[in-house]
């Protein structure tokens, strides 16, 4: 789903989607909504180091955009990086206009743009966005 959305929207060296190999990284929270076993989103969780996790590979399904599961899926990785100790969660995202309501989502739940992260380049092709909070789930 998502890796597919990714590859038909941007150059191959400017995906960062993770296949299945890399969900099954141990380092990596994979989760999944479905309803009625129709898969409707993804979301992954990423520990970069102490207190700093990454949302990746997060995707809802085109029929399922606008029911809140996006904010949903986008609330349960930031809850789980709480829970692990994380102040900081950060992403990275196209900049094409495909990628605008992912955009939105994020901005809406307080992420802002930053500079790379985690051994990412910037191009014009993707930018940076982080969370800080507390350990309240209020960001700061």
């Amino acid at each position: 789903m998502h890796l597919a959305f990714a590859h038909s929207h941007s150059g191959p060296e400017h995906v960062y989607a993770l296949n299945i190999d890399g969900l099954l990284d141990p380092a990596i929270a994979f989760f999944s909504y479905r309803e009625h076993g129709e898969l409707l989103a993804v979301g992954a969780l990423k520990q970069l180091e102490p207190g700093h996790a990454e949302i990746k590979s997060m995707h809802t399904a085109q029929a399922a955009r606008g029911r809140g599961i996006g904010r949903a899926m986008l609330d349960h990785l930031i809850g789980l990086a709480i829970e692990r100790g994380c102040t900081r969660v950060s992403l990275e995202t196209g900049t094409i206009p495909a990628f605008a309501p992912a955009r939105a989502l994020y901005a809406s739940a307080g992420f802002h743009p930053c500079g790379p992260f985690g051994g990412y380049a910037k191009s014009p092709f993707n930018i940076f966005m982080t969370l800080t909070m507390n350990r309240t789930r209020t960001p700061v």
